[in-house]
């Protein structure tokens, strides 16, 4: 490899794209035209960056396969970074087998970082913690030592573990200060805000009171009976009923949890989970039909009493009843959470990552513009969805989690 490749590699390996470009930027050879490509990534031209890598890609020889591994884990990067979550998942995994041949760790764990942050994207909080579990950035560069530990810190924040969030967020500092990476630095910055801000928001007869992540783990661990917004689950201490693909259970038990310890009256009970202004003999009959499946769903942790006016929650022993809600009230609140890192989302990456339907991320998309909260960019099949970044609450703990919560 000659030096102006050299020279222009490590440019972009120190987070200096423009000098990269300076020694590169006339380069027609598939390694010039794959490090044009990085270094147009690491300046925010993200199409022209995955159009350089593919060309570079194509120009590669059968005997080059290491180096065509490179430029596909670099085009998935891209894809990330521009939220298409839908680009192929086989290609970074046949780039994963060329490097294990060829021995190169590093360009490998970079590959399985790109898949652990994927599935975060999607949600899949307990295959990337079980990914991030198998990996070992020692011996790595700082800037690998530094990924790796803001992903732990991630998967950390979506699981309510303040302490090992605090410490992974320690390594991720100490890695990215010996990186000296000056983009790599602010966004391990950006990542420790987040932390001390409201989590969630704790009812309380005063009306609701914020909450930091360490406050919202102790309201967990308590031995009360916690109705959690955030993940739609009944917990209490470490048992843990799920109702995150039950909406209408969920919303009877919310509805509970905001009267305790006095009664939900039938009507609001109907109102809040079919909708319905007036109730008649049918919804009461539906209303008794799901309070049973409730009943029963919660039988571990409560009980549902039926009163003369509605019905009413208690915790077993002497525990009370506390309910959490996400940080902000909004009925598009995930969404929000997600256009809130800034990157242009596309309505099918956005459903995706969301387990929703593109026509009802549209809806949600088309009421944020409204109410000035979301922005489209481009027409047809490039529109893109853009946000200013929410600011004053931790919007990591507004994303879905598709697996529980730990």
């Amino acid at each position: 490899m000659d030096s102006g490749i050299t020279a222009a590699g490590q440019a972009l390996r120190a987070g200096d794209p423009l000098g990269a470009l300076n020694l590169v930027a006339l380069r027609e050879d598939p390694a010039g035209l794959a490090l044009r490509g990085i270094a147009m990534a690491q300046l925010g031209e993200l199409p022209r960056a995955r159009r350089l890598l593919r060309r570079a890609a194509r120009g590669f020889g059968p005997r080059d396969a290491l180096e065509r591994a490179r430029c596909q884990t670099a085009e998935a990067e891209v894809a990330l970074a521009s939220r298409d979550l839908t680009w192929p998942a086989r290609a970074l995994a046949e780039a994963l087998r060329a490097f294990a041949a060829h021995g190169d760790r590093e360009n490998a764990t970079h590959a399985r970082l790109l898949q652990i942050r994927r599935l975060l994207l999607l949600g899949r909080v307990a295959e990337a913690e079980g990914a991030c579990a198998t990996l070992n950035a020692a011996g790595q560069s700082a800037r690998l030592e530094a990924v790796t530990a803001l992903v732990a810190f991630e998967i950390a924040l979506r699981r309510n573990r303040p302490e090992p969030a605090r410490a992974a967020l320690s390594r991720a500092r100490a890695a990215a200060a010996r990186a000296a990476i000056p983009a790599l630095t602010a966004e391990v910055e950006q990542a420790g805000r987040t932390i001390v801000l409201p989590a969630a928001r704790l009812v309380t007869p005063g009306g609701p009171r914020p909450l930091a992540l360490a406050q919202v783990q102790a309201v967990l661990a308590s031995p009360d009976l916690v109705v959690d917004g955030c993940r739609r689950v009944a917990r209490r201490g470490e048992r843990l009923v799920s109702l995150s693909r039950r909406p209408v259970l969920f919303a009877l038990l919310q509805a509970l949890a905001e009267a305790w310890p006095g009664e939900a009256a039938r009507d609001e009970l109907i109102g809040r989970a079919f909708g319905a202004r007036r109730p008649n003999p049918s919804h009461r009959a539906r209303l008794r039909v799901e309070m049973g499946r409730l009943r029963h769903e919660l039988r571990p942790l409560g009980e549902i009493r039926a009163t003369p006016g509605g019905f009413t929650l208690t915790a077993r022993g002497a525990a009370q009843v506390r309910l959490l809600l996400p940080p902000i009230e909004s009925p598009d609140a995930a969404v929000l959470a997600l256009l809130a890192d800034g990157e242009p989302w596309s309505t099918s990456a956005l459903g995706l990552a969301l387990g929703s339907s593109q026509r009802t991320v549209q809806r949600a998309l088309v009421a944020l513009e409204a109410a000035g909260q979301a922005r489209a960019l481009g027409r047809g099949r490039s529109r893109r969805w853009l946000s200013a970044p929410l600011t004053g609450f931790a919007t990591t703990l507004l994303l879905p989690v598709s697996d529980g919560f730990g």
